[in-house]
């Protein structure tokens, strides 16, 4: 049997690079993929296809002439307005599936998305399939522990996270002493803790006590081969600078970027991660 070729059909980042690199080491073929706009952090100069919305059944015939068969997305990328000008005819036929789903939200253009390269014929991966160290399971990652407070912090922002995630608002939140701080929504996480660093940290009712602790979770239904969220070093240095205790993440929902380099960061800075069962 001849074995699969990924296509990693890539946005902006360090994750790309990452999924190529372990595709690389275990002598599996593959070809990159890269959204107009959106350049990966390329540092190994792999070469790339780059592909537009607006050919996105031109980027169908594409993989399937270099014989790929199943594809993995990683990477950032926002949502853009389509040009008109740019459409092909084959994917101007795709339209009545992708544009209401453009009017519904993230969640649903993902789902669309997916659809459709699974009806060209493509398997969609999630990220734990190629990497599963990215993405990882119960228990605390390195030596520092949460302490009872953090807990009891962790399932209340838990709590709070999985409520954004029903109304499509976001995927994290920074609760303390019981208290939410803020909560993540369009302007992404290290707004989120800029805002705690430089505003909401004066805001917990005991300066001697639990610091606070940074949660992060999939939408509640969310389609995880894609948009998984994800921490890596920088996230630490900015819990750090928030004055956080440590990072509690879903357990198998959320990636690991750089493992580590992220939990040598976290060491050193004397904060926790810890994936937690939801």
């Amino acid at each position: 049997m001849t074995a699969p070729k990924t296509a990693i059909i890539a946005g902006r980042g360090v994750l790309p690079g990452l999924l190529a690199d372990r595709l690389e080491r275990d002598g599996a073929a593959f070809v990159i993929a890269e959204l107009a706009g959106f350049p990966m952090e390329n540092r190994a100069g792999r070469p790339v296809e780059t592909f537009a919305v607006e050919g996105l059944a031109l980027l169908f015939d594409r993989l399937q002439a270099l014989a790929v068969t199943q594809v993995i997305f990683a990477g950032a990328v926002a949502r853009t307005r389509l040009d008109p000008t740019k459409i092909d005819p084959k994917t101007a036929q795709l339209l009545p599936k992708i544009l209401p789903a453009l009017q519904q939200g993230d969640d649903a253009t993902l789902r669309a998305v997916i659809s459709l390269f699974e009806e060209a014929g493509f398997a969609v991966l999630g990220v734990e399939a190629v990497a599963p160290d990215l993405v990882p399971q119960a228990g605390v990652l390195g030596t520092v522990q949460p302490g009872t407070a953090d807990e009891q912090d962790a399932a209340r922002a838990a709590t709070i996270v999985e409520l954004l995630g029903a109304a499509d608002v976001g995927q994290g939140a920074v609760v303390a002493q019981g208290l939410c701080l803020a909560v993540e929504s369009l302007p992404g996480t290290d707004a989120m803790l800029r805002w705690v660093r430089d505003v909401a940290g004066a805001m917990r009712p005991d300066a001697n006590g639990a610091k606070g602790v940074l949660y992060k979770a999939p939408k509640p239904g969310q389609e995880r081969r894609v948009d998984l969220p994800a921490i890596g070093p920088d996230t630490v240095i900015a819990a750090d600078a928030a004055g956080l205790a440590g990072i509690v993440i879903e357990a198998g929902g959320v990636m690991l970027l750089d493992p580590d380099a992220t939990l040598a960061e976290a060491e050193a800075r004397g904060l926790f991660i810890w994936a937690r069962t939801p």
